[in-house]
């Protein structure tokens, strides 16, 4: 069975770290620096999870998350919200993700809030 992640996040670096730590762990890391047409993104890439950023081009982490939690089908993928703001949790809760992670991160508390949400995915 093949773990699908999509990572979310217009920072390169963060994109390039996140992808070498998730294959190393045996994930299949899909990525975009930008949330235009988020909906068809998911769809065409069925992720197990999904990381998103706060401050994601176009419309933002907020309503790019949101608009995945209307969708009947894509509504219980879990959405780990992360961003180096100081009211992450607020904002987490406001676009209805299923946690959150602050940056700067740990790589093993990624790993750990990666794992904690995929095991916890209804399928």
């Amino acid at each position: 069975m093949s773990k699908r992640i999509l990572i979310f996040d217009d920072d390169v670096d963060i994109l390039s770290i996140c992808s070498y730590i998730l294959e190393d762990q045996g994930w299949d890391v899909h990525t975009s620096p930008h949330c235009n047409d988020i909906v068809n993104t998911v769809r065409n890439v069925q992720p197990n999870v999904i990381l998103m950023d706060n401050w994601i081009p176009d419309s933002g982490g907020v309503i790019a998350t949101q608009a995945l939690k209307k969708e009947q089908d894509l509504k219980n993928i879990p959405v780990i919200y992360f961003s180096a703001n100081n009211d992450i949790q607020t904002l987490a809760s406001q676009a209805g993700a299923d946690t959150f992670l602050e940056k700067p991160f740990d790589l093993n508390e990624l790993e750990l809030v990666i794992e904690r949400v995929s095991r916890n995915k209804v399928a």
